[in-house]
């Protein structure tokens, strides 16, 4: 495993909670949290233009015939996640916020692996669902459904 790409994935790991936290506040602050969420995607849609032309590619609209429909969809998921953060962050908490989010993502994560969905099979073995059992036992520790509101 390539010891840069998982200190960046951890380095991600850390923004995301403040991205929104960021958002959240942003969105308290102006006219809410789709407000806040459309901000966001667009000073990141205006980041990743800036970055594909500094990268110099090469624009061949003829590759567009090529895509399948649902290839699209990933900007409806992100949008669904960026605006949800923003609402879900100050009920839940950045911490509690994340644990759920980290512990759905692997969930996922695995069926799609094991299914080979859009990628190679990867079947799921006895390991990796302890693996996520874990997973969902800290979120829940974090969590603390038991618990009322605040205690």
């Amino acid at each position: 495993m390539n010891a840069t790409g998982v200190a960046l994935a951890l380095f991600i790991g850390v923004l995301l909670p403040l991205q929104a936290l960021i958002n959240a506040s942003l969105g308290r602050q102006t006219f809410g949290p789709v407000f806040a969420s459309l901000a966001s995607f667009a000073v990141g849609t205006l980041v990743l233009l800036a970055w594909w032309l500094l990268t110099r590619p090469v624009f061949v609209p003829a590759a567009f015939a090529k895509v399948p429909w649902w290839a699209w969809t990933g900007g409806v998921i992100g949008a669904v996640l960026v605006a949800s953060t923003t609402v879900l962050v100050p009920r839940l908490g950045a911490a509690s916020l994340i644990c759920l989010v980290v512990a759905g993502q692997l969930a996922g994560s695995m069926v799609l692996d094991h299914f080979g969905v859009l990628h190679a099979r990867q079947p799921v073995d006895a390991v990796r669902v302890v693996g996520l059992l874990l997973v969902v036992a800290g979120a829940l520790l974090v969590v603390k459904p038991w618990q009322p509101a605040g205690g």
